[in-house]
C-alpha cells in the first residue's frame, strides 16, 4: 500500500449568524491560508430557522 503524505488538514465550523448553532463541519488547508469564501462567509440551510442564512467560520 502506498504511504499516504501527512496533509495539514483543519476541521472548522460553520456557525449560523442568526441563531447561533454550529451547524455544518469542514474541513480546509491550514498551511494555505482560509479560503476567501469561508473568510466571507457562506449561505447554508439552517434548520432550526428553515431558512438560508449566512455561516461564518468558527474554529473549535
Amino acid at each position: 500500500m502506498a504511504k499516504k503524505k501527512g496533509l495539514a488538514r483543519e476541521h472548522m465550523w460553520l456557525q449560523c449568524t442568526d441563531c447561533g448553532d454550529l451547524n455544518y463541519r469542514t474541513e480546509v488547508n491550514s498551511k494555505g491560508g482560509m479560503p476567501e469564501k469561508l473568510k466571507a462567509g457562506m449561505k447554508k440551510y439552517c434548520p432550526r430557522t428553515r431558512n438560508h442564512t449566512l455561516h461564518k467560520v468558527k474554529k473549535k
